[in-house]
């Protein structure tokens, strides 16, 4: 069996493996290394294995991810996402949908000191959906908006998925953050235009609320100023360039501070207690062990991919095909909301960058190679934004599915679909206009 062959086998028996529900870091382990030995064999996968992996997994890169997650597990066990949310809805009061639109915003600005999509949908449920529930919103507007308003926890910056992205392709972390910002800013309009459209057309799924007083509407927004705050210091600080022409430090630097000042915050303003801050460190430990996991599993995987050169063909056949390269994105696009369908974002990206990150170098997409591997990865994220909500699976919808539970999943999916709408612009959007990931760079 030619390399080629073998490495397509391979790729299909990792698919059937997760199927079968087989965790992605322990499949990718084992069809990597069989495939690894199968073509070089089993003494140098053991000396591949001696050195490679520790040597990968001890880069200070790495570092960012525990640092990033202790920070988001910090923020969600303190009282800073009600804050969030008080102020959100300050800004929103008294519109059509305005509770729902407070989620999405509150959603947003939470993903700036929290990089998980499930964390910041799970927390900010327990937050806005008693409140919706309780001013007689429909179960689907309220469900769909919060599964919704989560996906920005992953493209909001800080971004452990557009972390291990900037890691496995090797770019400038703080330069991809920056370009994610202009999108996600498109995510959070499209969501609030489909909350009013939704409402204009079903007004009966988000009763009118009375907007607080003008005094009670500035302090609560004034009481969000502890994460606007963070944001400010980690985000400006690993993009200095933008205001004093430097990076004041690096994206493992600013991971570090930023901890550091949510910590500080949410033991002065979100009443984080001792046993809160164990919880954090051990929710940290556990996903930053499970993330390693996967890492290692890449590692190899991608070793026995390299010596496939199964990446390398797929770009050649794609270059062959004579389609331009609209199409060819288009296409990938298509995969990744099938693959959303089955599995979680860092199975997504860790499984498909792999292959499909020098298909797309190879396209002639009229921009530097810089460019276009930060566009790339940030259209990814978007895309699998679309699929934590897209059926059927749609892990973020099954998160809010176990915050309320009397609210029928297919009403869920009823609620998320004008996000999806939404989502499907802003995906055409920026396979059209690639600048708009660029604004800041130029």
């Amino acid at each position: 069996m030619s390399p080629a062959a073998i490495g397509s086998s391979g790729f299909v028996l990792l698919l059937i493996l997760l199927a079968l529900r087989m965790p992605i870091g322990v499949a990718m382990l084992v069809v990597g290394g069989v495939g690894f030995a199968s073509i070089d064999g089993w003494a140098r996968l053991l000396a591949f294995l001696d050195t490679t992996p520790y040597e990968t997994l001890a880069s200070p890169s790495f570092a960012v991810i525990p640092l990033f997650l202790l920070m988001g597990n910090l923020a969600a066990g303190s009282g800073l996402s009600a804050r969030l949310f008080r102020g959100a809805h300050a800004l929103t009061g008294g519109l059509p949908g305005g509770l729902a639109m407070a989620a999405v915003i509150a959603c947003a600005a939470f993903g700036t000191i929290c990089g998980s999509s499930l964390a910041t949908a799970a927390t900010m449920g327990r937050v806005a959906l008693p409140e919706m529930r309780r001013y007689g919103y429909s179960g689907a507007l309220a469900t769909g908006a919060l599964a919704a308003g989560g996906t920005l926890g992953i493209l909001v910056p800080p971004s452990v998925p557009l972390v291990l992205y900037a890691i496995m392709t090797e770019q400038n972390i703080a330069k991809l953050f920056l370009a994610a910002f202009v999108p996600a800013a498109l995510a959070v309009i499209g969501f609030l235009v489909a909350i009013r459209v939704t409402v204009w057309i079903k007004p009966e799924w988000a009763p009118a609320v009375a907007a607080a007083p003008p005094v009670g509407r500035l302090r609560a927004v004034l009481d969000t100023w502890p994460v606007a705050a963070i944001f400010a210091i980690v985000f400006l600080g690993m993009n200095g360039d933008l205001v004093v022409g430097r990076s004041l430090f690096t994206p493992t630097e600013g991971a570090s501070i930023g901890a550091f000042l949510t910590g500080l915050a949410a033991f002065a303003y979100g009443g984080m207690h001792m046993r809160g801050l164990g919880q954090a460190l051990l929710q940290t430990a556990e996903q930053a062990g499970m993330i390693f996991l996967i890492l290692l599993g890449a590692e190899v995987f991608n070793a026995f991919l390299a010596r496939t050169h199964l990446p390398q063909d797929a770009a050649s056949w794609v270059a062959g095909l004579g389609v331009g390269p609209t199409l060819v994105i288009v296409a990938i696009v298509a995969v990744y909301i099938a693959l959303g369908c089955l599995m979680d974002s860092l199975s997504m990206i860790l499984l498909t960058v792999p292959v499909l990150f020098p298909v797309v170098m190879a396209l002639d997409l009229g921009m530097p190679a810089e460019h276009v591997a930060i566009w790339f990865g940030v259209l990814t994220l978007v895309v699998v934004e679309l699929g934590l909500i897209h059926p059927p699976v749609g892990l973020n919808v099954y998160v809010i599915r176990s915050l309320a539970e009397d609210v029928p999943v297919l009403d869920i999916f009823k609620g998320v679909v004008p996000f999806l709408l939404a989502e499907s612009v802003r995906v055409s959007l920026l396979i059209a206009v690639p600048a708009i990931t660029l604004l800041w760079m130029h």
